[in-house]
C-alpha cells in the first residue's frame, strides 16, 4: 500500500510503502484526526515509524502500489 501525506508548509509530500491494508491506514488516519492534538503514526515495510502531528496534515492519499513497466512495449 502506498501512502502519501501532504504536510503544511513542506514543499514535498511524505511517501511510504506500508504492509497495512487501505482500511487499516484509513482507520489510523481517522482515529488520529479525531483527537485534538493527535499524532498520525504509520510504519513502512522496512519497519521505520513515521509520526506526523495532525494539525500539520494537509491531505492523506492511500493507493495500491502499481507495477511500473520496464523496457519498451508494443501495443
Amino acid at each position: 500500500m502506498e501512502v502519501k501525506i501532504g504536510v503544511q508548509y513542506a514543499p514535498r509530500e511524505l511517501v511510504l510503502d506500508s504492509d497495512q491494508s487501505a482500511d487499516e491506514v484509513a482507520k489510523a488516519v481517522s482515529q488520529a484526526l479525531s483527537e485534538d492534538n493527535g499524532v498520525l503514526s504509520l510504519t513502512d515495510k522496512s519497519g521505520k515509524q513515521i509520526f506526523v502531528a495532525v494539525g500539520k496534515i494537509a491531505y492523506v492519499e492511500i493507493s495500491e502500489q502499481t507495477q511500473r513497466p520496464v523496457g519498451f512495449t508494443v501495443s
